[in-house]
């Protein structure tokens, strides 16, 4: 499957397109002043604890407070205790805790917080103190499950630090005085180690041992709140997280981030710095493939689909909802025919859709009434294979009585169009606004509230075109009998820069 990876770097922000085949099929945008934080650590001051929540707030540094959930709680999981403790049992408002950010700031919420550090390298995951090992599951060959296995058991104890608690380690059981029996750092084998050899997970190990060791003496010389250790920038993150069969090309168009490319990629991803290239051509790199013109449709509400059928997408604070129509396709048989097939070809652009926009959380979709059963379970195993290949956890439920399905996507950071887009100051983010009849009636009760509290010898009705045209004439009998009513004249003027909600009544 051919795949290239475009890189737009400016100095503004930085975008990484993925392209499969010829199509967009996600995009990723980094801006410097708003820089991506997940997977940043912090020391952090508990604020509040809400045990009605099970949550606390922590001061980490950023514009908002950070949430905890007592879910997210290293220590509320370790021992003996089999039930999840109340939160208070666990921490205490003024307490200091190192954090690392799971979700980023969403709308009005703020980053949400896991006490269970983990720092990734190329082919593993350093899990400071947490003494477990795992595999990645998209590592599905068992055999090479178990190779890993080994490798990194027999790996740990020899870079396991011989001192407790100060370089990290533990006693196994919370027998503190038990110093023969320890457990140290644990480890996660990523996707990319599938096929690694000892050596290469050797050294990514080392690496991982040797910065979780320079962190150690910055977090005890910091005093909360505090940034202790801050993710690698878009390109560098993108390089990492890739192997060598996931891309035919890495085409980066900035020569300085090129070169950083390569030299970060000859030292962590020696298998993927033949692939990056410097893109030096003329034409904007994201205009290839007609990249940008995906992006801008990619803000849209509806997606047309190639058989005549189209999408509707909204999201919202609660959930986001896609519901598919049928639209232009009437099909060659019968209307089940028709209908199974749009639901069919819908299945492929929402899962492309869910990824190229971000979408997280709850997602529910309004697939076209089915009545064949083995249609909607061949709907459903259509949408779960173009979802296998989704980088975020996703979940699928079984078509409801009311013909939904539901599907669970984690989020991360913010969908595409709340990176892009802001609410419409006219709107309000209603997306609709009202008539120019219904601000037409609302400007006459606003006179009536204000001939009778005020006396005035002309009222003057300041407004936009297209609701002064209306006032002067679909509804110049209104005006005439408003008049007529109040004794007052009513004058109007135009204000060009007014939208066609707003208005003001004058008193003259």
């Amino acid at each position: 499957m051919a795949e290239d990876i475009l890189i737009n770097v400016t100095p503004q922000e930085t975008r990484v397109a993925r392209i499969e085949n010829g199509v967009l099929q996600e995009l990723v945008v980094e801006r410097a002043r708003s820089r991506g934080l997940v997977g940043n650590v912090y020391l952090g001051r508990v604020i509040r604890v809400l045990p009605g929540m099970g949550a606390a707030f922590l001061e980490i540094g950023l514009a908002r407070t950070a949430f905890l959930h007592v879910s997210d709680i290293a220590e509320a999981h370790s021992g003996a205790e089999q039930d999840e403790p109340s939160i208070e049992k666990v921490i205490h408002e003024g307490q200091e805790l190192l954090v690392q950010i799971t979700k980023e700031p969403l709308g009005t919420k703020g980053a949400r917080l896991t006490t269970g550090i983990s720092i990734a390298s190329r082919y593993l995951v350093l899990m400071p103190k947490a003494g477990n090992l795992g595999i990645s599951q998209r590592i599905e060959d068992e055999e090479e499950k178990q190779r890993l296995r080994s490798i990194i058991s027999k790996l740990a104890p020899d870079l396991a630090p011989k001192e407790a608690p100060e370089d990290g380690c533990r006693a196994d059981n919370g027998a503190e005085k038990d110093t023969k029996k320890r457990t140290c750092h644990g480890y996660i084998a990523r996707t990319a180690a599938e096929g690694a050899s000892y050596e290469d997970l050797d050294k990514d190990m080392v690496f991982l041992n040797r910065l979780w060791d320079t962190l150690v003496p910055r977090i005890k010389a910091s005093k909360a709140p505090a940034t202790i250790y801050e993710d690698l920038v878009l390109p560098l993150r993108v390089i990492r997280d890739l192997s060598a069969s996931d891309s035919e090309r890495i085409r980066i168009d900035s020569n300085d981030t090129f070169r950083k490319a390569i030299e970060f990629a000859e030292k962590f991803s020696p298998d993927l710095a033949p692939l990056i290239e410097h893109y030096p051509g003329e034409r904007p790199i994201l205009d290839l493939y007609s990249t940008e013109d995906e992006i801008q449709r990619a803000l849209h509400r509806r997606v047309d689909l190639k058989s005549g059928g189209h999408l509707v997408i909204d999201q919202t604070e609660a959930m986001t909802t896609i519901d598919v129509n049928t639209g232009g396709f009437v099909g060659h048989r019968n209307l089940e025919e028709t209908i199974f097939k749009t639901n069919l070809e819908a299945t492929q652009s929402i899962a492309r859709q869910l990824r190229l926009r971000n979408l997280g959380g709850i997602v529910i979709v309004d697939f076209i009434d089915m009545s064949d059963d083995e249609h909607q379970r061949q709907v459903l195993r259509a949408l779960s294979k173009w979802l296998e290949r989704d980088n975020s956890r996703v979940n699928i439920s079984e078509v409801t009585s009311l013909g939904l399905v539901q599907i669970t996507r984690k989020r991360t950071r913010e969908s595409l169009e709340h990176v892009l887009c802001e609410s419409c100051p006219t709107c309000e983010g209603r997306g609709l606004i009202k008539s120019a009849e219904s601000v037409c009636f609302e400007i006459f009760r606003e006179i009536l509230r204000e001939a009778r509290q005020f006396e005035a010898q002309k009222l003057l009705v300041v407004a936009s075109q297209t609701v002064v045209d209306v006032l002067l004439d679909e509804e110049s009998h209104g005006v005439a009998e408003l008049e007529e009513f109040i004794g007052i004249p009513i004058k109007f003027q135009v204000e060009p820069g007014y939208t066609q909600e707003q208005y003001d009544v004058v008193l003259v």
